[in-house]
């Protein structure tokens, strides 16, 4: 289990300020960590009825899931294009759902993990969900602030 993000984003950057690597260690393991408890809670504690990839639950939080997928891919496009190579300095991001929220990016992935628990139906996605609500949303007030 691998959030998509995880692969590609780090890709696509263009050279920028260097993570430390502190930081990438730390992301590293708390990825790898979570990766691990939610694959063993859906491969061995969570028990789903024979017919669930057809129930309502199951299907609106696969499309909440890709929906927000697509919303956080496109979002990062903006933001990866938002400067001219050399140029400086903040500018504001135009276009997609950056139209209607300042943090894009940041409302993707928490639509992506909401849609994830919705699916699974698991207290560990719902966990994931909600602390992605607080880390990613407390960034988001001081981004658009």
């Amino acid at each position: 289990f691998v959030h998509c993000r995880s692969l590609i984003f780090p890709l696509l950057i263009r050279a920028g300020k260097p993570t430390p690597f502190f930081t990438f260690v730390l992301a590293l393991l708390f990825c790898v960590y979570n990766g691990y408890l939610q694959g063993r809670s859906l491969s061995n504690y969570a028990k789903y009825p024979s017919g669930w990839l057809k129930d309502p639950l199951f299907i609106t939080g696969f499309i909440g899931w890709l929906v927000g997928m697509a919303i956080n891919i496109h979002s990062d496009h903006i933001l990866r294009n938002l400067r001219k190579p050399g140029e400086t300095g903040y500018k504001i991001p135009r276009g997609g759902m950056f139209e209607y929220v300042s943090g894009a990016n940041f409302f993707g992935e928490i639509l992506e993990w909401f849609g994830f628990a919705l699916a699974c139906c698991t207290i560990e996605s719902l966990a994931f969900a909600l602390c992605t609500l607080f880390i990613l949303g407390s960034r988001a007030k001081q981004h658009h602030q």
